[in-house]
């Protein structure tokens, strides 16, 4: 799943790494060889 919005915020279920997107490019977002979770809007 790509980064749609700013404000999108994203977890890793592996190491527990938190993100909150402050710029949307449409990536995927990955941390620990996983992609991140979408945790909130």
């Amino acid at each position: 799943m790509g980064v749609k919005k700013v404000g999108e915020k994203y977890r890793c279920n592996i190491c527990g790494n938190e993100v909150e997107v402050t710029k949307a490019g449409g990536g995927t977002l990955v941390c620990c060889g996983e992609d991140m979770e979408l945790t909130g809007e």
